[in-house]
């Protein structure tokens, strides 16, 4: 035990002596309150502020044949029997199973009435089959518009839409600059091109689908 300064009375050197321990404790305490405090966590961020997936209608008719319209008519603007067949299995390209790789949409799009019907073919099977809108109110050449209400929209969003009007939407995105990224849509119907935009930065992915017999 510390001893006692001399000099003082009993009392005194008795309580002196008590405090003597727990002095560096109460020093040591002052101490850490005046630590800055620790900043909050603040909120993180998104695993990514826009999800945009892009398909080409499914397969058209060849030069001198015709589809059929929902009525069963003949309509070159319709989609080939192999495009129905297309169409009917495009929803197992997003199945229910946490980690798949297309995630389900939210929105679709798809070019609007005045144009030919195959996009719009396209996508229907699919958005009865996940209970998904389907946005249909630009027409093709208005990309720029289509990227505007895609972004604004709820991710993940698809878009199915003509091959030639593709890389006016990747533009229009600001994805055309992007490494990998083809500068037009291959002359193919089975390809899901994936877009994902993280902290303002895009990314690219081309995925096979793999859903008919001869799919590359």
């Amino acid at each position: 035990m510390a001893e006692a300064p001399r000099g003082l009375g009993p009392r005194r050197r008795t309580v002196l002596a008590a405090l003597t321990p727990i002095a560096p404790l109460f020093l040591a305490g002052c101490a850490a309150d005046e630590r800055p405090a620790a900043p909050a966590p603040g909120p993180q961020p998104p695993a990514h502020d826009a999800l945009i997936m892009v398909i080409r209608h499914a397969e058209k008719p060849y030069a001198g044949d015709t589809g059929e319209d929902d009525e069963g008519n003949d309509d070159a603007g319709s989609l080939a029997g192999r495009g129905r067949r297309r169409a009917e299995a495009l929803s197992q390209l997003f199945p229910p199973t946490p980690g798949a790789a297309l995630p389900r949409p939210a929105v679709i799009f798809a070019p609007g009435p005045a144009g030919p019907a195959r996009s719009r073919q396209t996508v229907a099977p699919l958005a009865g089959a996940l209970r998904t809108p389907v946005r249909a109110d630009l027409a093709v050449g208005r990309e720029a518009d289509l990227a505007r209400a895609a972004l604004a929209a709820r991710a993940p969003v698809l878009i199915c839409w003509e091959h030639t009007g593709i890389p006016r939407l990747v533009h229009a995105l600001g994805a055309d600059r992007v490494l990998g990224i083809p500068a037009g849509w291959p002359d193919r119907y089975d390809l899901v091109w994936l877009l994902d935009r993280r902290k303002g930065e895009w990314s690219f992915r081309e995925l096979p689908q793999h859903l008919l017999t001869g799919d590359a």
